[in-house]
């Protein structure tokens, strides 16, 4: 699978060790920064990742910041993103089943990196329900209500 993954300064390690063991299992990353510890801004790393995956060049996102929120707000804030914050194995398995999340955002200052991993390999096999689901995910992409 193609993957883009970006990260500010503060999930700089930990992008770095997502990006060892995504590329070791395989898949393809496209790595859109940041490439070192110096303080950066974090919506330009989220904006990459959801417009990577929006445009159709990558499959899925991962990205991450020291909390995990700033950056799961800059990547949905592209049209066709559904990025999902998750802190457990259990909010990355239910946002591929019910809302089919294209990204997934974690926070380094909040989960290990060992939870992290565990989260990234539930988000990856996970498969969406479709169904009642598919007309929710419709209501959210259509901003005329």
């Amino acid at each position: 699978m193609i993957i883009a993954l970006g990260s500010d300064h503060a999930a700089y390690e930990l992008k770095e060790a997502i990006k060892a063991k995504m590329e070791g299992e395989g898949h393809t990353i496209i790595d859109v920064g940041t490439y070192s510890p110096e303080s950066v801004d974090y919506p330009k790393y989220g904006h990459a990742v959801g417009k990577a995956v929006a445009s159709g060049e990558a499959e899925r996102g991962i990205a991450v910041c020291g909390s995990g929120i700033g950056i799961s707000i800059a990547c949905n804030k592209v049209p066709g993103i559904r990025a999902a914050l998750c802190t457990s194995v259990e909010m990355a398995e239910m946002c591929r089943r019910h809302n089919n999340a294209n990204v997934v955002c974690m926070g380094a200052r909040m989960i290990s990196q060992e939870l992290a991993f565990d989260i990234i390999d539930t988000w990856m096999t996970t498969e969406f329900e479709g169904g009642k689901h598919l007309r929710r995910i419709n209501e959210i992409e259509d901003l005329d209500f």
